[in-house]
């Protein structure tokens, strides 16, 4: 059996980025996807007849520009939907809060909660916007090599300082929350409640913290990096749900040659003498080829696919230090109607139904003790919520006149201190749509069919550890050149032939599409190293000091 240039394991949205770039290089590529469909968690799937849901990642934003155009994935069918406003937060008093990219209407809006934040808010939404653009200069490269940068990383590091220079006297503050907890800083800014709650959830949405912990604040601008059509801020759903986005890019890399198999299952990743040779499958096939590349997280790579021993003990160590905890559970709902919110009289659907929809927790206080709940192993009173209704602007994923919602809930135990999953999973669903019930009276009756998903559920799906989202967590630690640890932040692993290109390597979760390209890029460098008769992929990197 002729052997393949590439195999990539997993057909999530980064495998496939991977596959499309490194196929359009003139490589053979072959993509392995466990599941019946591809895109890992950027699936939509018909749960009930009818009904077409995004089972798991549920919002699009943070796609890079530069896979979006190099990739052509407009060509492909991707089609992003606008979320103008952004987020809308009700209240049980019958009060809400709505925000979006219109500064002006939503300063209008914090205006009713306080005047003083809404004169402050402008400010806030340049000191981040000012230190995402200095972040955004890292996203689309390598991270720099520690402790010495090679020549190629000075461009974009010079590029990040100049622009996190250019915020003046605001880039302490800018840096207390990059490295901080969002709370203070989010705090020192507002005096408004939801506002500040509303804000914080971008810095906790996928983290198990609460907003007091330190490193929430890089999540927090991680979100705010989001934009479409080149506004920032600016969120969309995915025409066809968030599973149309890999389809493009799946289509986009079969027209450049690559294999793409669904329904096979990688068991091991065949090593001998300490490089990558291929895969054996389930079924006892071996295949093989000159890369391996996964897009499983770190710990499903490396202590479940790469055979016992073949690791150094301190790096297993250190994988197995990581952080895979999950605050998520995610409640897929199909509903014979819209929901109706009293605190927004009007026309239903209406501009409020179209962005994210706070619920829960309305106060910094509340999401603490939310976080606090779950770090006990309990299931929190009121905890995070996030709802969504794409059909709302793609009507195509429900019958006429009925609609899909996502509930995204936070924060959750992997396993709760008393009972079970199964034994709760349903209790606690009945809860959080209670909660909606209360700034949308009716709504638990409107929910025709329903899915909950624990974090073990999300596990065992989707092949997150732990049921995170991220590939584990992002805290400062855990971030840029410390990704997934200290030493192995290039994608390289310290198995020669073997790379990483899911959302463990930078520059983190999220559906981005940066580090599938990244990881091709160092893969395409190394086999032409060895075009060229020099070593290619080895630990710890190929262009390393000693490497050879």
């Amino acid at each position: 059996m002729e052997a393949d240039d590439v195999l990539i394991v997993g057909g999530g949205h980064n495998g496939l980025v991977a596959a499309a770039c490194l196929a359009g290089a003139g490589l053979r590529v072959r993509v392995l996807e466990r599941r019946p469909l591809l895109g890992g968690a950027c699936v939509t799937e018909e749960l009930w007849p009818g009904y077409r849901v995004s089972r798991a990642a549920y919002v699009a934003g943070l796609l890079r520009p530069v896979v979006i155009r190099e990739l052509e994935l407009a060509r492909f069918g991707l089609e992003l939907l606008p979320r103008k406003p952004s987020s809308f937060t009700p209240l049980p008093d019958g009060r809400s809060l709505l925000l979006g990219p219109d500064r002006r209407e939503s300063c209008r809006e914090i205006a009713r909660f306080s005047a003083r934040d809404a004169e402050r808010y402008p400010r806030y939404e340049a000191l981040l916007g000012g230190m995402a653009e200095a972040v955004e200069a890292l996203l689309d490269v390598t991270p720099p090599r520690l402790p010495v940068p090679r020549a190629r990383d000075l461009l974009p590091l010079y590029r990040a300082a100049r622009r996190a220079l250019g915020l003046g006297r605001e880039l302490p503050r800018a840096l207390a929350l990059l490295l901080g907890p969002a709370r203070p800083v989010l705090e020192a800014f507002f005096e408004s409640e939801p506002l500040r709650s509303t804000l914080a959830t971008d810095a906790l949405i996928g983290a198990f913290a609460g907003p007091a912990t330190p490193g929430t604040g890089y999540v927090l601008f991680h979100h705010v990096m989001g934009q479409t059509g080149g506004s920032r801020g600016v969120w969309a759903y995915v025409r066809g749900g968030m599973g149309a986005l890999s389809e493009a890019i799946a289509a986009s890399a079969r027209s450049r040659g690559a294999r793409i198999e669904t329904g096979v299952e990688v068991r091991r990743i065949r090593v001998e003498a300490g490089e990558a040779r291929g895969v054996v499958l389930a079924d006892g096939r071996e295949l093989p080829a000159r890369v391996v590349v996964s897009s499983a997280d770190p710990r499903r790579t490396f202590l479940g696919l790469v055979p016992a021993g073949e690791l150094p003990d301190d790096f297993v160590a250190e994988i197995r230090a990581l952080d895979f905890r999950s605050p998520c559970l995610k409640i897929n709902l199909a509903l014979d109607r819209c929901p109706a919110f009293p605190s927004r009289p009007g026309p239903v659907p209406g501009p409020h139904h179209r962005g994210t929809i706070h619920l829960g927790a309305a106060e910094l206080d509340a999401l603490d003790a939310s976080f606090a709940a779950a770090l006990a192993g309990d299931l929190p009173e009121r905890p995070m919520v996030e709802l969504t209704l794409p059909s709302v602007l793609d009507p195509g994923l429900a019958p006429r006149g009925h609609h899909v919602a996502s509930l995204f809930v936070q924060h959750v135990p992997w396993e709760p201190r008393e009972g079970s999953w199964d034994a709760l999973r349903d209790r606690f669903a009945d809860h959080v749509l209670a909660l909606v019930d209360e700034v949308a009276p009716g709504f638990s009756e409107s929910v025709v069919h329903r899915e909950v998903l624990a974090p073990p559920d999300l596990e065992q799906i989707f092949g997150l550890s732990g049921g995170n989202i991220f590939h584990g967590a992002m805290t400062p630690d855990r971030l840029l050149s410390l990704r997934p640890v200290p030493g192995f932040s290039d994608y390289r692993t310290p198995l020669r032939g073997l790379y990483l290109c899911g959302a463990g390597t930078h520059p983190g979760g999220g559906v981005m599409g940066a580090c599938g390209r990244n990881a091709a890029r160092e893969i395409l460098r190394d086999l032409r190293g060895r075009t060229r008769g020099r070593r290619g992929n080895a630990a710890p990197g190929a262009d390393r000091p000693g490497a050879g």
